[in-house]
């Protein structure tokens, strides 16, 4: 008990209060901002679950996508009959597994035909081996992961990255991980986000290679090549989140205290990040994938419904603010 009063005490001095009642409102806040755009066309690949197809309902009944199911039928039926949905309403393309569901959604993604692609009831990395299969879905960027977590005790956003996608990035690849997630930021309306990059201590040192990326990472910012955001590193969590922290260890820095983007050293520190504030914190956690030619709603089958509609309205804020920019 003392522990928890203690990181409370932590969140209010740094100015980041917020009620409990309020969980959620984040998220609530983007599906909002999403309302009257044009709902995406979005492959969903293989749902052929409860978890899977509700959440594409649930998301095209909010508006948000206009899901395109791929995958067996029969399965896909089986899972809607059982928990009374409609599909009479959805288009469906039949696949005989979930491998050829996925090369058959990154086709449709290639060709145009829809504008996002989601991930149903399949693991990841076949779900992913399918898109970067198609060479016509790659940019110059790397793609990476962005968790949007919405969690009680931060006043904003708080984004993660990478945390599924990139197992143990050089620092190439972390620049695009940045730069991907400072685009995000801005098309979520943070036009000058605050980017911490994460390490276990604060100093440089040759020892600790994530302490190296992070001033290599700073320069890069410096230099102009990383933009649209403040980039500091290497930081500590507790002195990217607190202004206290920072101020006990003596930093001085414009993003000590009030990041937005929390880059992490590997995908197992970012996981493990986003999944320790999902079940110690109460947040929710959702996110997309960029650096494709569309937008990818990476879903787990853990995700409540709020996050499963806060990633399909990032990804619809996400296509719209590049079709405008475009």
């Amino acid at each position: 008990m003392d522990q928890v009063e203690t990181r409370t005490v932590t969140v209010q001095e740094s100015g980041a209060s917020v009620s409990p009642a309020e969980k959620g409102h984040q998220y609530q806040r983007l599906i909002r901002k999403a309302k009257g755009l044009p709902p995406l066309r979005t492959a969903v690949v293989h749902p052929v679950d409860d978890v899977s197809l509700r959440g594409a309902v649930e998301a095209a009944q909010a508006e948000l996508i206009v899901p395109v199911l791929v995958g067996p039928q029969a399965r896909i039926r089986t899972a809607a009959k059982q928990t009374d949905i409609d599909l009479s309403p959805y288009e469906l393309i039949s696949a005989e597994h979930s491998h050829d569901a996925a090369a058959i959604a990154a086709g449709l993604a290639r060709d145009r035909e829809v504008e996002a692609l989601m991930k149903g009831s399949l693991h990841t990395d076949e779900f992913m081996a399918a898109i970067l299969a198609e060479q016509k879905l790659r940019t110059e960027r790397r793609m990476s992961h962005i968790f949007v977590i919405d969690t009680p005790l931060y006043p904003r956003p708080l984004f993660v990255t990478d945390a599924a996608i990139n197992i143990s990035p050089t620092l190439s690849d972390k620049r695009d991980i940045v730069q991907n997630a400072i685009d995000l930021a801005h098309a979520l309306d943070n036009s000058s986000p605050r980017v911490a990059i994460l390490s276990a201590v604060e100093t440089v040192t040759e020892k600790m290679r994530s302490t190296i990326d992070a001033a290599a990472l700073c320069k890069m910012a410096d230099r102009g090549q990383i933009t649209g955001g403040v980039v500091d590193g290497p930081l500590a969590f507790d002195n990217a989140v607190s202004e206290e922290a920072a101020r006990t260890k003596g930093i001085v820095s414009p993003v000590a205290g009030r990041a937005d983007i929390f880059v992490v050293p590997d995908l197992e520190a970012g996981n493990m990040l986003a999944k320790q504030l999902e079940y110690l914190a109460g947040a929710d956690i959702a996110g997309i994938v960029l650096g494709a030619r569309v937008p990818i709603i990476l879903t787990s089958r853990a995700d409540r419904p709020l996050a499963r509609l806060g990633s399909c309205a990032i990804a619809l804020l996400w296509a719209r603010y590049q079709t405008r920019g475009a």
